[in-house]
C-alpha cells in the first residue's frame, strides 16, 4: 500500500474533510487531515477517526506506523498563516 492509496481510502472514509494528505512509504506514513468535525472531538477521538479505515491494513501488517496531524479548519488556517 502506498501513500496515494491511503489518501484515497481516507478521503472516501472522511468525505467532509477539507484536506487529506499522506506521505511516506515502506509501511510508515504521516497523515494530515483537516475536518470540521474535529472541533467537537478530543485528540484521541480524532485519531480513532483516522485509524478506523486504516485498521484492516494495520492488522495485516501492510501499514505498521502512522503519524497523525489532525486539525480543524481554523487550526489549519492558523498553522498555514504562521508557517
Amino acid at each position: 500500500m502506498n501513500a496515494s492509496e491511503i489518501q484515497v481510502l481516507l478521503t472516501q472514509a472522511l468525505p467532509d474533510a477539507v484536506h487529506v494528505a499522506v506521505e511516506g512509504e515502506g509501511g510508515k506514513f504521516t497523515v494530515t487531515v483537516v475536518h470540521p468535525d474535529f472541533a467537537e472531538l478530543r485528540p484521541v477521538a480524532r485519531q480513532q477517526r483516522i485509524y478506523a479505515p486504516l485498521q484492516p491494513h494495520i492488522s495485516s501488517g501492510v501499514i505498521h506506523a502512522v503519524s497523525m496531524r489532525t486539525h480543524t479548519p481554523e487550526e489549519w488556517r492558523r498553522i498555514s498563516l504562521f508557517n
